[in-house]
């Protein structure tokens, strides 16, 4: 008996684990993620570019490491999109994640192959 026990929960927590590698390998190259999918994708992505979109002030209280500021509400934005490699994942946030699906769509539309949007934002990170 306890030998079953042991099968069964050996197998369930295999199954389990394979399930969660498929969620973060199978996403959509345009999915609102999860922190859990997001730290994921970071460590099995050495190419992903992370971009912060909010602003100076709320930068000042920290960001994810290795991100790049990009305000999305500077013109300037569009043209710091461009100096970046459309056919690399990104993965891009902002304070709650509202600012940073647009800056989805932007991305999306400009041709970005990959961009995944940290849908709770950097307040829920930490």
């Amino acid at each position: 008996m306890r030998y079953l026990i042991t099968l069964f929960t050996i197998t369930t927590l295999i199954s389990c684990q394979a399930q969660e590698q498929k969620d973060t390998k199978d996403l959509d190259p345009f999915a609102d993620i999860s922190n859990e999918q997001a730290h994921e994708i970071m460590k099995a992505k050495a190419d992903l570019q992370i971009i912060d979109v909010r602003q100076n002030a709320e930068v000042a209280g920290g960001m994810i490491d290795g991100a790049v500021q990009m305000d999305i509400s500077k013109p300037k934005f569009y043209e710091q999109i461009e100096t970046l490699d459309k056919t690399k994942p990104v993965l891009v946030y902002c304070a709650a994640g509202g600012r940073s699906k647009t800056a989805q769509e932007i991305m999306q539309e400009a041709g970005f192959t990959e961009v995944y949007n940290l849908k709770n934002g950097y307040e829920r990170w930490k």
